[in-house]
């Protein structure tokens, strides 16, 4: 079993879409599909989203909600990190030795919590 694709609600698809553009532009992660209402970015291994919700109503994050995303190396964790931040994302935790994974946790936007790890 793996992760086929992962969505985060936005409430501003455009500033939400020029996060991601920027952030994902030296991964794996390609933008392959962008209608009004969803936004995918794809490599081989998984894709993932943005949506405006489809009942209409505010797109909000989960209290305890994280998607984790594998990158490869200690270098990429910091990359990733340190861009998201520039971006306007909130650091969640400094990239670090946690346990088993080197790791650094950001907050998008949005206020949606990913972990960089390896």
């Amino acid at each position: 079993m793996k992760l086929d694709y992962f969505v985060f609600g936005t409430n501003n698809m455009e500033e939400a879409t020029k996060f991601y553009d920027l952030l994902f532009e030296e991964t794996e992660l390609q933008k392959v599909l962008s209608t009004d209402r969803m936004t995918f970015w794809q490599c081989q291994d998984f894709a993932f989203a943005l949506a405006t919700p489809f009942n209409e109503l505010p797109a909000t994050n989960g209290n305890g909600t994280m998607i984790g995303i594998n990158v490869g190396s200690k270098n990429e964790v910091e990359r990733l990190y340190k861009k998201a931040i520039k971006l306007g994302g909130n650091c969640e935790g400094e990239p670090n030795q946690r346990g088993p994974k080197y790791s650094a946790y950001i907050r998008d936007l949005d206020k949606n919590k990913i972990v960089f790890s390896v």
